[in-house]
């Protein structure tokens, strides 16, 4: 049995600049907590919808994920042992699955309905974030409390 917890940061290019300037904004992230997994023979999951928006041409943009372990690895830690997870994103809310993230390897292509900065207007959530613990890692991981930080970029295309 481990538990394991996920410290999300996510980076974006917002800053004051010109009217005309290409902007983005990521709203509603938060950690992911796993609590303590019991079945460690199926995958666990944790999906969360998250409000991207882009005022680029066609509101399209790129996302890219970087975690705490080695190279940039998406490995959960504690103390000397680690656990290896997989990261997703979907451009549309509420998904539990999406198209599998490489560390440090943008997916471009990614579009959003978002009608404002904050998603106050329109959809209240455009994308979705799933972070897994294949069933593989689960049931080679010793016991522990498990934690790591995952970073996102996310750039207008």
């Amino acid at each position: 049995m481990a538990a394991a917890a996920l410290c999300i940061a996510a980076a974006g290019s917002l800053l004051p600049a010109a009217a005309h300037a290409q902007q983005v904004r990521v709203t509603s992230l938060t950690d992911v907590n796993f609590g303590m997994v019991n079945n460690l023979t199926v995958d666990a999951v944790q999906s969360q919808s998250v409000c991207v928006w882009a005022n680029g041409s066609a509101r399209a943009y790129s996302v890219r994920a970087t975690g705490s372990g080695a190279g940039g690895a998406f490995v959960l830690s504690s103390g000397p042992a680690s656990m290896a997870y997989q990261v997703r994103w979907n451009d549309a809310a509420g998904m539990s699955n999406g198209q599998q993230l490489n560390p440090g390897i943008p997916l471009g292509g990614q579009t959003t309905n978002a009608q404002n900065q904050l998603c106050t207007n329109g959809p209240p959530a455009t994308a979705s974030l799933i972070v897994v613990l294949p069933a593989t890692s689960l049931m080679t991981a010793s016991q522990g409390a498990y934690s790591g930080t995952l970073t996102l970029l996310v750039a207008v295309e």
